[in-house]
């Protein structure tokens, strides 16, 4: 085995993150990891590389071994050797691990030690113009190019052991689907390993030979990828599937979700309280993981399972309305001077020549690959940009919900004075109420009031964010990529909730995305842009299935799906 866990538990600041996790990593193969967000996977994949964060106090029990070295209890030069000899990691967010003060070319020399290599690294992973990409610095690419980047600086060691925890959850689908390719490449030619961490089992899909699906700190399920998606034998696995969105997703009615995160798990299996299938046993005794080469840790059969929670469209998530439109855009052009790595100062056209029209109460989904025009159009419409020509029209006001939703609320301020701020020319009392109310509609308790945002989860963080934008009704909700960085049953909640909240308040909203299936669901009307232009328009449904533009049939192409 190239990598093997042996009961590990890990308890960090006295909060135990893995609970007696078993699991090996075979020669050759590509092992996946899903679940949701708290789950353990990144924390394992840390006892692998032997980093544990030291400030959070570790204690840790169990054994880990990498390349026959004890990555726990081993001394902290051993661990570094098998880092340097054994190992390469691409990391979620590559701006975070690539030094933004030194040039690419740098930090690629100091582990293949030769420029030419260099260059045929790059070359290898598909980045263009390889030699004159050495001399750039990390923020002059894009993501996908900075993923590449992440990429050929794990595999320059030829390691026995590639560990890429979440590289493809803020990438679009067609750059998802080449880093993808890239790994199994990658694995195809050097014969090294892959622990591929994700929270999409349709991505798992798409790459991995085993899938592990682990929650709060155990694995429910071990088995081949395609048993365990056709046929799962948890309930979590099942659960995790049925929130999942498809291109085939029906639009009349919610998105199923999984039971909210109960308060405490007891001493049981730690599933139970979100369980369908629970039984007094279950509260009372942790199932082991049993099964030869499909395994579950669950005392229930899965063939009990109930559907799931989804309910019919209560009357419709809202429609457009007839009338003048709220959003009125002509010949909108956006230009911007930029600094292109070793080029003199150029002229980015970031919107060129783009007509756009919403209606009241209708649903526009924006959808593209990065550097589109998604989200500066997005920001146009809010009046954020100036365009440099074109004319726009907006009426009524406008609030935008953004993707990280921790970064757009201020850290010190409770939940209640965020959202009083958006209410304070009303008197108190009416402002009281008004809180409790647009907590009451994104489904949180008014408790949440006197908590700040750090201590919500980001399900929890994204419906304030949505209270927030809508405790004043908007004319236009703009929403910008809300949900691409969400587990699957937390991205279902959300979306099910901005489609209620268009419904009761009337609102139109304008959704950017990078996935087909969520424009689909969440538009009356898609519009495809890429390079700044409009290339394809209809409603929803005509065009997912009839596209008329070759570059949405790519995007189509690359929308990742579970196929039995």
């Amino acid at each position: 085995m190239i990598a093997s866990v042996d009961d590990l538990h890990v308890t960090l600041r006295g909060n135990p993150v893995l609970r007696g996790v078993s699991l090996s990593v075979r020669p050759g193969e590509i092992l996946g990891l899903v679940g949701e967000s708290g789950s353990g996977k990144s924390m394992l994949a840390l006892s692998l590389l032997g980093l544990l964060p030291p400030d959070a106090h570790p204690q840790v029990t169990g054994t880990v071994e990498v390349a026959g070295v004890d990555m726990v209890h081993g001394s902290a030069a051993a661990h570094r050797a098998v880092r340097r000899r054994e190992l390469g990691v691409i990391f979620q967010d590559p701006m975070t691990s690539l030094n933004p003060t030194m040039r690419i070319g740098r930090q690629i020399t100091e582990v293949t030690r030769d420029r030419a290599q260099a260059v045929q690294l790059l070359e290898h992973v598909g980045v263009a113009d390889a030699a004159l990409r050495l001399r750039v610095y990390p923020h002059e690419l894009s993501g996908g190019l900075r993923q590449r980047v992440m990429t050929a600086i794990a595999v320059a060691g030829r390691p026995s052991l590639i560990i890429a925890d979440e590289p493809t959850t803020a990438l679009d689908v067609t750059v998802q689907a080449q880093v993808l390719k890239l790994l199994r490449d990658l694995r195809d030619e050097y014969g090294c390993s892959v622990l591929f961490i994700t929270h999409d089992l349709a991505v798992a899909a798409q790459i991995t030979d085993r899938i592990g699906v682990m929650y709060a700190g155990r694995l429910a399920e071990l088995g081949p990828t395609r048993d365990l998606l056709t046929a799962p034998a948890h309930p979590y696995t099942a659960g995790l599937l049925r929130s999942r969105l498809s291109l085939s997703t029906p639009r009349d009615r919610d998105l199923p979700t999984l039971q909210a995160e109960a308060g405490s798990r007891g001493s049981g299996c730690a599933y139970h309280p979100r369980c369908p299938l629970a039984v007094d046993r279950c509260a009372e005794e942790q199932p082991p993981l049993t099964g030869s080469d499909h395994q579950k840790s669950c005392w229930r059969d899965i063939s009990d399972m109930p559907a799931g929670n989804s309910a019919p469209d209560p009357g419709g998530h809202g429609a457009a309305a007839e009338g003048e439109p709220v959003v009125k855009l002509r010949d909108i052009r956006c230009d911007f001077k930029v600094r292109n790595g070793w080029r003199r100062a150029g002229t980015l056209k970031a919107l060129d020549g783009v007509d756009l029209d919403v209606a009241p109460g209708e649903a526009v989904s924006i959808v593209g690959e990065s550097g589109s025009g998604k989200s500066t159009l997005l920001r146009v419409i809010a009046g954020l940009i100036k365009p440099t020509a074109g004319t726009r029209e907006v009426t009524g006001g406008t609030q935008m919900v953004f993707q990280d939703a921790g970064s757009s609320l201020t850290p010190w301020l409770t939940i209640g004075e965020l959202l009083r701020e958006r209410v304070l020319k009303l008197g108190r009392a009416e402002q009281d109420d008004r809180i409790e109310k647009a907590l009451t509609a994104i489904g949180l308790p008014i408790t949440v009031a006197t908590a700040r945002p750090r201590q919500l989860s980001g399900g929890q963080r994204q419906r304030v964010a949505l209270a927030r934008a809508t405790i004043v009704p908007p004319a236009v909700l703009l929403c910008d990529e809300p949900t691409s960085a969400l587990d699957a049953s937390l991205a279902a909640s959300v979306l099910n909730l901005i489609r209620k909240l268009r419904g009761d308040l009337g609102m139109a909203v304008v959704f950017v995305t990078h996935d087909l299936a969520v424009a689909r669901l969440m538009g009356d009307r898609i519009v495809v842009m890429t390079g700044g232009r409009v290339v394809e328009t209809g409603a929803a449904d005509d065009l997912v299935s009839r596209p008329q533009a070759e570059y949405t049939r790519t995007l189509l192409a690359a929308v990742p799906e579970i196929t039995s």
